[in-house]
């Protein structure tokens, strides 16, 4: 009786979400492969990864197409078919190599330089294609074809005046080879890291027993960290003599320092040997690897049933994933607060990208301090987008946000890696300087006590810290997703069952779609990508919404809003697979404006009393 009623209270503020058509490949049939979960196949795991690459290429193609469709409809609508005119376009669209432009009487071409004249015969042949759909005043797309040992695709589009008259554009897709490479890392498919400017070693998860990832289905237990380094937190920070004593005792420099914490580099010791001397010389509060972690990547118009649906070129046609969170029906609650800032720990993120005009604060390169925080990899540009691409002003894609602010935190290389001392670095910048939420799609599987500490810090400050679990399929705890101050982020597909990749286990707070999610992208683009990594913003994002309506809820209080007004999937109650379920984006912005349950009825004694009767 007792359970049945906590249920209740749980259940009363459930919503029914509207299911969206699968956009990018049929989830629901036969042919998605499945992975029973207590009997994983790492075939099949493969399988499945390499059928999730193939779709994101394939969505990421399908995105270039459309807006490069709207992008030149809208310069044609502008009658300023001239030379001038048509560089500024390329300049604007880098993936756009060749336009010519002509109105049956004059011609007007223009190249990037690396686009040879004239083109191949296999390019003539679709630029002639496009020229005729011109004159017939009809547009026109080829298939995707190789030139010259790049690929591209050939777009005409009929101008409105004069007659006869349009554009004939060749459009490079090498953002979709750059998503192939990206996501055969981000997804595990090849051993990672293996690039970047670390040192590093395969080992097992907290410990410096070597190990050797010979695929990608070994880092599900591998960590990673620098051979020649070393972290060292002293009971208070060195002297200028000591450090001059241990520079010439162990041929040591200091890599990085914040507080009392150190980062120390040997020439002469490897890690095994430096944590064993400073264990036995100098009492240190604690000492340890220096680890690896990686990427994980206004006009209303209203709807019926209170929904808002953006014009957002890309939006009705490819974003399944907002209106199967009821993100909409959240918007006529809240659409958020240009004071709130979310930090995006991660590869950076390109500060010129027209859907992020107006959304980014000032943020902080920590590889290289001398430098702005510019995404040279793509998954930060991605995350970016997901929580706060530009919404309803008719370009590429909406983010989950119409007004928070981004703090772009640069703690990821150009390999897509980065040290836990610089993750750690960059959340305690970001919390200094403003952050209300921070996110990290990033991780390893081995503790890092300076990391631990940074997020102590951070939540200590009131700010709610989100994470991804990670795509390796596995139950071992992924950092620093497990950390208790953290929510740890699975991954969903379109039909709501758990992503094959994602990983599970018992410290998984919540999910949220993270299987071909098309957000923002480095050169201007967008793309489509999948991982845990993308659940994560989608996360991070709720939780700036739900601080926008409801300003006065602490970091634990939002945390646990999240929890209990998410949809519930699989086993009933918490589960291994999903948390406490999907999120809920009009659930919870209901909650926390007063409208659902009140939120004094909730806290975590009855989230734990369930758990407790589950347990039984």
């Amino acid at each position: 009786m007792r359970r049945n009623a906590l249920l209740g209270l749980l259940l009363t503020t459930a919503i029914v979400i509207i299911a969206v058509p699968v956009l990018f490949r049929d989830w629901g049939s036969s042919s998605k492969p499945h992975i029973a979960s207590d009997q994983r196949s790492s075939h099949l795991e493969a399988v499945y990864k390499q059928q999730i690459l193939h779709d994101d290429m394939v969505a990421t193609e399908r995105l270039s197409r459309a807006q490069t469709a709207a992008d030149i409809r809208r310069y044609l609508k502008k009658g300023e078919c001239t030379m001038p005119e048509m560089k500024k376009l390329m300049a604007l669209h880098p993936e756009m190599r060749l336009l010519e432009w002509s109105d049956g009487n004059k011609v007007h071409t223009t190249k990037s330089r690396d686009v040879a004249t004239p083109l191949k015969s296999v390019a003539e042949r679709y630029f002639n294609a496009g020229r005729v759909a011109i004159r017939q005043g009809k547009s026109y797309t080829s298939p995707l074809f190789v030139d010259q040992g790049k690929s591209y695709f050939v777009m005409a589009q009929a101008g409105e005046r004069p007659a006869r008259s349009g554009l004939v554009s060749l459009i490079s897709t090498e953002v979709v080879q750059s998503v192939e490479r990206h996501q055969r890392r981000n997804l595990r498919l090849v051993p990672y890291p293996a690039e970047g400017r670390y040192r590093v070693e395969s080992v097992l998860p907290n410990s410096t027993k070597d190990i050797t990832v010979r695929s990608g289905e070994d880092n599900g237990n591998a960590s990673h960290y620098s051979v020649d380094e070393v972290v060292v937190k002293f009971r208070q920070p060195l002297t200028d003599a000591q450090l001059l004593e241990l520079r010439n005792s162990l041929d040591l420099t200091v890599v990085r320092h914040t507080r009392q914490t150190y980062v120390f580099r040997s020439k002469k010791h490897n890690t095994e040997a430096l944590i064993a001397y400073f264990k036995s010389k100098w009492n240190p509060i604690y000492v340890e690897p220096h680890y690896l972690y990686m990427t994980n990547e206004l006009q209303e118009a209203p709807a019926s049933g209170g929904t808002i649906v953006p014009n957002d070129t890309l939006y009705s046609e490819y974003q399944w994933n907002l209106p199967r969170i009821a993100t909409e029906s959240g918007w006529s609650v809240t659409k958020g607060s240009d004071d709130i800032i979310v930090a995006v720990v991660d590869t950076g993120v390109q500060a010129d990208h027209p859907d992020l005009q107006g959304r980014l604060v000032k943020g902080v390169n920590i590889v290289d301090p001398s430098s702005p925080p510019d995404d040279d990899v793509g998954h930060g540009t991605h995350v970016a987008g997901i929580i706060s691409a530009e919404v309803n002003n008719g370009e590429g894609v909406a983010g989950m946000t119409w007004y928070t602010k981004i703090m772009p935190v640069k703690a990821l290389d150009s390999s897509g890696a980065g040290s836990t001392y610089s993750v750690a670095e960059g959340i305690l910048w970001a919390v200094d300087h403003g952050a209300d939420v921070i996110n990290m799609s990033l991780g390893n599987y081995a503790q890092a006590e300076f990391l631990h500490d940074a997020l102590k810090y951070a939540y200590d400050h009131g700010v709610v810290l989100v994470a991804a679990s990670g795509n390796d399929n596995t139950d071992r705890p992924g950092f620093p997703a497990a950390y208790p101050e953290v929510l740890a982020v699975a991954a969903t597909d379109p039909d709501e069952s758990r992503a094959e990749y994602s990983n599970f286990g018992d410290y998984i707070d919540i999910a949220a779609p993270g299987t071909s999610i098309p957000s923002t992208y480095p050169g201007s683009r967008y793309a489509a990508l999948s991982g845990t990594s993308m659940a994560s913003p989608h996360v991070a994002a709720l939780a700036s919404l739900v601080k926008s309506v409801n300003p006065k809820l602490t970091n634990e209080e939002i945390m646990d809003l999240l929890r209990r007004t998410a949809k519930d999937l699989g086993q009933q109650g918490k589960d291994n697979d999903f948390g406490y379920g999907q999120i809920d984006v009009n659930s919870a912005l209901q909650s926390a404006s007063g409208s659902g349950t009140s939120l004094q009825l909730f806290p975590k004694q009855v989230r734990r009393e369930l758990e407790r009767l589950n347990a039984e």
